[in-house]
């Protein structure tokens, strides 16, 4: 056994200091948009401000405010709870407060204890649906809010209580969504206020269960950022029963393992993702298999719909493409996409964020899909609060959405007024289409600048490198290209902190430059 040295009786050698624990970032010293915001509550916070010393934590306050503004949302369905659901053809698009939850009650067969994917729903019920839509977790999630909404009184009355009970499980959601959303970034908790008060999540909240899906995802990525990637991947699989996209977030996972040769994590994460999708639909598939894949075959026979710029295309064109055309266009545009971030991945002078990548991931199927429901953008609202967590970008790319959600209701009140028209127009409904892919395009662009450009990117101005990277956070590279063989350099606004970024003057010796 090697000798090693015995500290003489009496002598205690001294306790190695421990370095303190980084000091959180305050967005009200680093944000002008929030310093001018926090004005309203007393101004940005001073500097002999004691911190950790009251109940009232950042994460506690961002879950009471996403509560605060969900339940807002709630007051603005109340035109549509009282009357506009169940009287009036246009009212509920008028009063923009329609939603999906107490019309596919009785419309889904809820209303009469048909089971979802087992029973086969009545035409003149679904109007030829034949099955519920909807992937099985959320079909789990709807049929447990049946099985507590009163099934007595009118059909009103029980459309009403099914809403009401869904929308208390979805503000569970939402506070699961914010409680995720402010952790994951240990010392950015207050951008999480950047979910909790995004003005389009309070208006579509409750409008159908994204918010299920979403949650899920949420708790996935704040288990990446603890560095558990089984976890993850069980809830990736569990949020990618309840809607689909989350599957995505599993391609910028590999291209970002890949370049920090961390493969034995992300196929613990692709297993577990793998196996809780499997243990979900598995049973379903084998026992109701054409209910299982309404889904799937609802989602590829579905042909242009609200919000893509392919119904841009298709109302303004004598020829407009047909639905094979799109779904095949539609995903080679996905895929070019994504080797495009791919690409930017290994080229990148720095190893992006996975948020960033994962909020570039669902942002392209987003504008690629042929069909955009106002409730979608619920998907990218904790995705871009994490990937740009600058509040004046954020509110340019909410007020695009906020238009949108104004503009398809008002379109939806024309088309379905008679003569009256009341609402929007056809090329007055394309113009919201365009604003709300303008405005996300420009949050795109914002990320892939702060991709190619580290030092602009207000995360790591902070001193981290991918807080939300689990074992990618300050991982080395073992894989990139060329491009990222440079002197380190500084670009940041005059009087910040400079960021040092490229390839060390001394490469450890498992990096490898192509």
């Amino acid at each position: 056994m090697p000798s090693a040295e015995m500290t003489p009786p009496g002598v205690y050698e001294p306790e190695p200091e421990r370095s303190a624990p980084p000091e959180p970032v305050r967005p009200t010293r680093e944000d002008e948009v929030a310093a001018a915001g926090s004005e309203l509550v007393g101004g940005p916070i001073g500097r002999y401000a004691l911190l950790g010393t009251s109940w009232w934590t950042p994460v506690r306050i961002v879950a009471l405010v996403a509560i605060g503004m969900f339940a807002l949302g709630l007051v603005q369905k109340a035109p549509c709870y009282h009357s506009a659901w169940f009287f009036g053809a246009s009212s509920q698009y008028t009063k923009a407060c329609y939603s999906d939850i107490p019309h596919l009650y009785q419309g889904r067969g809820f209303a009469d204890h048909l089971v979802p994917y087992f029973d086969k729903l009545p035409d003149a019920l679904s109007g030829g649906m034949g099955y519920l839509e909807y992937p099985v977790l959320t079909g789990v999630f709807m049929q447990v809010a049946s099985w507590l909404t009163p099934h007595s009184g009118g059909i009103q009355h029980q459309e009403q209580w099914y809403w009401f009970v869904n929308a208390a499980m979805l503000m569970l959601c939402t506070a699961v969504l914010a409680v995720c959303a402010a952790r994951t970034h240990r010392r950015r908790p207050w951008d999480g206020l950047l979910v909790a008060l995004a003005p389009a999540a309070a208006l579509t909240a409750t409008i159908n269960w994204d918010l299920l899906a979403v949650a899920l995802t949420a708790a996935a990525m704040l288990m990446w950022a603890r560095s558990r990637p089984v976890a993850f991947g069980v809830l990736l699989g569990l949020a990618t029963a309840a809607k689909l996209y989350p599957v995505l977030l599993l391609g910028p996972l590999l291209v970002l393992c890949w370049r920090a040769g961390r493969w034995r994590e992300f196929g613990q994460a692709a297993a577990g993702t793998a196996v809780a999708w499997l243990v979900v639909n598995v049973p379903v598939m084998l026992f109701a298999f054409p209910g299982w894949s309404k889904f799937y075959s609802f989602s590829h026979d579905r042909g242009v719909d609200f919000g893509s710029f392919w119904l841009i295309w298709s109302q303004n064109s004598n020829h407009p493409p047909s639905t094979d055309f799109v779904n095949t266009a539609a995903t080679v545009l996905m895929v070019l996409c994504s080797l495009g971030i791919a690409v930017l991945t290994f080229t990148a002078p720095r190893r992006p964020r996975f948020a960033q990548l994962a909020f570039l991931i669902v942002a392209v199927f987003v504008l690629t899909n042929k069909v955009y429901s106002p409730q979608y953008v619920l998907w990218l609202v904790p995705l871009a609060a994490l990937a740009r967590p600058k509040w004046r970008d954020f509110l340019i790319w909410q007020a695009c959405e906020v238009a949108y959600f104004l503009g398809i209701w008002m379109y939806l009140a024309y088309t379905t007024s008679g003569d009256a028209h009341k609402g929007l127009p056809t090329h007055g409904y394309q113009w919201a289409i365009a604003l709300h892919l303008l405005g996300t395009l420009y949050l795109c662009a914002v990320v892939v600048r702060d991709i190619l450009m580290p030092e602009r990117d207000v995360v790591r101005r902070s001193g981290d490198d991918d807080p939300s990277g689990g074992v990618l956070d300050g991982a080395e590279d073992v894989f990139a290209f060329a491009a990222v063989d440079h002197p380190p350099r500084h670009a940041a606004p005059h009087g910040t902190p400079e960021v040092e970024w490229g390839r060390p003057e001394t490469a450890p010796p498992q990096y490898r430059s192509l």
